[in-house]
């Protein structure tokens, strides 16, 4: 099991230069969680698509509904004090907190390819492009 963050979920879903390593995650790491949040992130940035007119809007409810497939039952509820403790040793959102959150209390890394996460928390925090996997 492994946390991923909307982008990973994204880059899975949409092909782009970072498909190939997120379907290799997938592949040796099967179990992906997210905080419940995931959902509305990837739907802000599948709207982002649409308004570019870069995905038609079934596509992006494909991609969506392919995504919610996915992670059913890796969806998980955060403490929103740790979220805060997280905030409160970094400058990162709380949004981004709420995926270090959910890999901490889980024992596992995080995987992410956000720069700012990746730098305040790498003791959890892991690069997609690592490879490691």
């Amino acid at each position: 099991m492994i946390v991923v963050d909307s982008n990973i979920i994204a880059y899975f879903h949409i092909p782009g230069p970072y498909t190939a390593a997120a379907e290799t995650l997938l592949a040796s790491q099967g179990s992906w969680v997210a905080p419940v949040l995931w959902r509305s992130e990837l739907r802000n940035a599948l709207a982002g698509y649409i308004r570019r007119g870069d995905l038609a809007r079934d596509v992006a409810w494909t991609i969506q509904s392919e995504a919610e497939d996915l992670m059913s039952g890796g969806e998980y509820e955060v403490d929103s004090g740790t979220v805060f403790d997280l905030v409160d040793r970094s400058d990162c959102s709380a949004y981004d907190c709420e995926y270090v959150a959910l890999a901490m209390r889980l024992g596992t890394n995080l995987v992410t390819m956000d720069r700012q996460v990746l730098r305040a928390f790498p003791d959890v925090a892991v690069p997609l492009t690592e490879q490691a996997w």
